[in-house]
């Protein structure tokens, strides 16, 4: 009686028999070359949903690829369990952040290990664990001696929503990255990181990652945002105050005709101190704190107030206007700017509603700009006018010329300006790590000691819903101050969990160091990263970053290597009904596709879905077609063991038979095919060769058991459970063992191809007369050029193509096409 594929049966065997010895631990002293493959670590704030699951599926197929190519491959997994989707998570369940953050671990531990992914878990790290925060708390204390941490009192991006502080990152386009709703700005103390002082470095340095996707460089380049220009000042009419600017456009400095304020710049109060003037500041301001950062910058923002004072341009001694608008964000260049209407399309449309004057200063070439026909502003190059002594000079050369201008006459100077601002780290929740700081009236400040990390959260609060329960947790609070031993209270605030993935890396190559976050030489030996895989999403939070961190770390001499990552991909998403799957919105279940197909034919479907760089729908009729063809495998190798000959690689050179030699080149044919599309990540591809390579043992039924084709039959059962290996791991290893080998399948070595056994008998290739197919040849691979061009002469079609004309010459592409130029 036939024996059936029952994954149910096979997959938990494998699974224990895995863990039982082991297999996926790595070893540290292997003379192997290494490959250390990572996916980004899971928020456990719920479980796994099949999107998640192509993420883990490609890194596990990478990196069961790479053992059995030979390398010395370090997987691990851990868990990014501190922060607000965690916390977040558990106030939906009424959960205390402690017992639902566990729980979620441990049931997402039970899905990776049902799905058969090749961890080695003895590195695991959980980044809420003391043990490892711990550690957070004195790479904190590092960046403070080094000033590289410090605290600000500064308008910061707040969800009212979620009730905590944002980073920049955190609230792009003035949305909150975890709940999507409006972001606002409060004036609040707050701790952060001088990212800044690395700008250039972050900047010049994406340079080196040619193996990362440009679109992520490009979005990294452009939140840096590096631009080069003049910082100068104007004057205020009857005042010793002046307005600093910064202007990548020096050569329009003589088309201002007004000056622009952010309504929050501390210039304000010193311009307008009292009466009228300061009552419509300050209503102003209220309406402006009403409204998000990309309420203000929209392009229906033109709202601003005159105040009653003038500035004077320095470049031409003319006395302007000062305003202050929405347009203008304190956080930008210096929080003022020099207003070009004829020149900038924001000033054009402000000055219009307001009544401004336009002053072209430049013209482009042949043509005669009129402010009072212009309908938008003129931003290209062009010719100097109305400039002074630079006019008739091209615009280009005289932004070098007024640059040397201006610092000659000591009123400006040429510097860099970057648009990433300094990183906020703290955070108003009770979820996170403890920033390791006490605050004494006597001694100030205080770092707490070294000794006496880690600074352990407070595990039995009451827990609530909304803001931090820190400061009022007078057990944690009050303590004493390390320097005088006077009364003193704990910074309530924790770090944004960016931290712990910040480095996080680095902890998997040495995670039961007691002394150290990890040792140089560990880090050293594994660092950087070979293939880290996550989502586009974190382009400019988690992965700049981290490149942060790792040039920071490099320059306190704890590491050897300024990058973290040396490849980087970003998967597509997994669409379901065409929305992202997500925790909160729930997607497909792995448990339930696993229950009733197995993992390996979820796996396998994940993989053919399509391109793993695009975004995929999920169809659950898809799986189906899936679980069929590792049917259809199964019983083309475990349902003819009869057919399996051990010895056939001793033997197999001594095959004639014609279909046995169209069987083993369909078997080298698809090793090339799997090899090469795993190479370039066409995971669907090597799965639709493999699918062939089953149809064509198929097809044999029982002639496979005859003399002349066991022995090729023999070699396709085995290359199969090979090249299955990193899709379906289960079934691969089920089938090896069937074919009588004792190591597993996973640390066997990848099958190598021969070229001359892959190679067609007979190849088609076109034959064009003036690029237009007009017949085929069907001719053995490698025929000379000069034979291929005399069969193409030869053919009656083309040579009734050819009639009355002449041929210019024969274009010859071996093995592809013929390509005859006639007139």
């Amino acid at each position: 009686m036939e024996e059936h594929y029952n994954p149910q049966e096979i997959e938990p065997k494998w699974q224990f028999r895995w863990a039982e010895q082991q297999l996926y631990r790595t070893p540290e002293d292997d003379s192997r070359p290494k490959f250390y493959c990572l996916e980004m670590f899971p928020y456990p704030s719920g479980d796994v949903h099949v999107g998640h699951v192509r993420n883990y599926t490609i890194g596990d197929a990478v990196a069961r690829w790479h053992r059995m190519r030979g390398y010395n491959v370090l997987y691990p997994m851990g868990f990014d369990a501190f922060g607000q989707p965690a916390e977040a998570a558990a106030v939906r369940h009424n959960a205390h952040p402690a017992t639902w953050t566990y729980q979620c671990i441990e049931r997402m531990r039970g899905q990776f290990r049902r799905l058969g992914n090749s961890y080695d878990w003895d590195r695991e790290v959980v980044t809420c664990d003391p043990e490892y925060y711990r550690w957070n708390q004195w790479l904190f204390l590092k960046f403070l001696e080094q000033g590289l941490a410090y605290r600000s009192h500064a308008p910061v991006n707040w969800c009212p929503k979620c009730e905590f502080v944002l980073s920049d990152e955190e609230a792009q386009g003035g949305k909150c990255w975890r709940c999507d709703g409006p972001v606002t700005k409060e004036d609040r103390e707050q701790w952060f990181f001088k990212i800044t002082d690395y700008a250039d470095r972050l900047l010049g340095d994406l340079q080196q990652l040619e193996h990362w996707p440009e679109r992520v460089r490009t979005m990294q380049a452009n939140w840096i945002g590096r631009s080069d220009g003049v910082e100068f000042a104007f004057d205020v009419v009857g005042s010793d105050q002046k307005i600093p600017v910064f202007t990548t456009r020096i050569d329009t400095i003589f088309g201002v005709t007004y000056v622009v304020l952010a309504p929050e710049h501390e210039l304000v109060d010193r311009l307008v101190t009292d009466g009228e003037m300061r009552r419509k500041v300050e209503a102003y301001r209220a309406e402006v704190d009403a409204k998000t950062n990309v309420e203000r910058l929209s392009e229906e923002a033109k709202a601003g107030l005159r105040l009653d004072v003038e500035a004077i341009n320095p470049a031409n001694g003319e006395q302007v206007p000062i305003f202050i608008a929405d347009y203008v964000l304190l956080g930008y260049g210096t929080g003022a700017i020099m207003a070009v209407p004829a020149h900038d399309q924001r000033d054009f449309e402000f000055a219009h509603a307001h009544g401004l004057p336009i002053r072209v200063v430049i013209q482009p070439e042949g043509e005669a700009l009129d402010p009072a026909t212009m309908d938008s502003a003129h931003i290209g190059e062009g010719v100097q006018v109305n400039s002074g002594q630079f006019d008739g000079l091209p615009n280009t050369e005289a932004q070098v010329k007024l640059a040397e201008w201006l610092e000659e006459r000591g009123v400006g100077r040429r510097r860099i300006n970057y648009r990433l601002r300094d990183w906020l780290v703290s955070r108003q929740r009770y979820w996170g790590t403890p920033i390791p700081i006490i605050y004494c009236e006597t001694c100030g400040t205080v770092p707490v000691p070294e000794s006496d990390l880690p600074v352990v959260l407070p595990p039995d609060l009451p827990y609530a819903a909304t803001g931090s329960i820190l400061p009022q947790a007078e057990s944690f609070v009050k303590t004493a101050c390390p320097r005088c031993g006077a009364s003193a209270r704990r910074e309530t605030d924790t770090l944004a969990q960016w931290i712990e993935s910040c480095w996080y890396i680095l902890r998997y190559t040495d995670p039961k160091n007691n002394e150290m976050p990890f040792s140089r030489e560990a880090a050293d030996r594994w660092l950087p990263v070979d293939q880290y895989i996550g989502g586009i999403e974190h382009a400019v939070l988690h992965l700049l970053y981290s490149r942060f961190f790792t040039k920071v770390l490099y320059d306190l001499g704890l590491i050897g290597f300024q990058e973290p990552f040396t490849r980087l991909f970003t998967h597509g998403m997994l669409l379901q009904d065409g929305a992202a799957m997500s925790k909160s919105r729930g997607g497909v279940a792995p448990d339930d596709i696993i229950a009733r197909h197995g993992a390996d034919a979820l796996r396998t479907y994940i993989l053919f879905i399509a391109p793993p760089g695009q975004e995929a729908d999920w169809q659950e009729g898809g799986i189906e077609g899936i679980s069929r063809f590792l049917n259809r495998a199964w019983r083309a190798v475990a349902g003819r063991a009869d057919a399996f000959a051990p010895d056939w690689r001793g033997r197999i050179a001594d095959t004639s038979d014609d279909t046995a030699a169209a069987l083993r080149r369909s078997t080298h044919q698809t090793i090339r095919r799997v090899t090469n599309d795993i190479e370039r990540w066409h995971f669907n591809t090597a799965v639709s060769a493999m699918m062939e390579l089953v149809n064509a043992m198929t097809e044999l039924g029982d002639r496979a058991s005859e003399p002349d084709l066991r022995l090729a039959y023999s070699e396709a059962c085995e290359h199969l459970a090979l090249l299955l290996a990193p899709f379906a791991p289960h079934l691969a290893e089920e089938l090896w063992a069937r074919l009588g080998n004792r190591e597993s399948v996973h640390l066997a070595e990848w099958p190598a191809w021969d070229d001359a056994i892959a190679q067609e008998e007979q190849i088609t290739l076109v034959v064009q007369v003036n690029g237009k197919l007009r017949d085929r040849l069907t001719v053995a691979p490698g025929t000379a050029e000069h034979d291929l061009e005399s069969q193409a002469l030869a053919s009656p079609r083309i040579q009734a193509h050819l009639e009355g004309k002449s041929i210019q010459k024969v274009i010859v592409v071996p093995d592809r096409l013929v390509n005859i130029v006639a007139r």
